[in-house]
């Protein structure tokens, strides 16, 4: 599992876990990506959503409910 990195309290945090074949990005907001094969996929999946979703504070875009 890949993860963000060190994070403080409150903020978000995206991580890829694997699937089978597959590697899936999610993030502590509870937003998941789509089963992607390749791992840097799911990876820019990640960093799209956490930096278009997150702003710096860490506060999150509750307007979004991609969770599917």
């Amino acid at each position: 599992m890949l993860d963000s990195g060190d994070i403080g309290p409150g903020q978000n945090r995206t991580t890829t876990v694997e699937r089978g074949s597959f590697s899936i990005a999610r993030c502590t907001c509870g937003w998941s990506g789509p089963a992607r094969r390749a791992r840097a996929l799911a990876r820019d999946d990640a960093a799209d959503h956490a930096t278009s979703r997150h702003s710096r504070s860490g506060t999150s875009d509750s307007s979004d409910s991609s969770d599917k």
